[in-house]
């Protein structure tokens, strides 16, 4: 969570930086690589964030209605289904941070990887939650304290 504000607080400042030098006609063009930087890691330390805090799309008011075998089944599809994307997000943005070694960002001569290397660790970080919260869930249950809250009877 840390990484994530550090990342929301860089990528604001450095658009009110950019936009500052361009309005005093003195533009700071490498803020825009900086700029980029912060978003994409932003993007994909945040999706790690999402799955290890259970923020995320898991079909969530779904598996509260459910009990028992039913809920397990569909908390481990879930999770699974997210292990999978999270290892192919690995793979792939390996082989993609491998390939941008070559392509490098004008003006400042990054590489690309720098950017992309996002990707792939953060299918790392999201393969790591995932299977965490699988052995939690086989161990303990998937049921949480926000499920014994009388909230759920009244969603629709």
């Amino acid at each position: 969570m840390i990484l994530c504000g550090v990342s929301i607080i860089g990528f604001t400042g450095s658009v009110f930086l950019d936009v500052v030098t361009r309005e005093i006609g003195a533009p700071w063009l490498w803020l825009q690589q900086v700029t980029t930087g912060f978003f994409a890691w932003g993007v994909f330390i945040g999706m790690a964030a999402a799955v290890r805090r259970n923020d995320h799309l898991y079909l969530v008011e779904i598996t509260k209605r459910l009990k028992g075998p039913k809920r397990s089944f569909m908390e481990s599809f879930n999770r699974l289904v997210v292990l999978g994307v999270a290892l192919a997000m690995v793979w792939f943005g390996y082989k993609n941070a491998l390939l941008d070694l070559g392509s490098f960002r004008m003006p400042s001569l990054i590489p690309l990887t720098f950017y992309t290397a996002s990707v792939p660790l953060s299918g790392i970080l999201i393969a790591l939650f995932a299977i965490e919260q699988l052995v939690n869930g086989w161990k303990r249950g998937f049921e949480g304290p926000e499920d014994t809250g009388g909230l759920t009877e009244f969603v629709e």
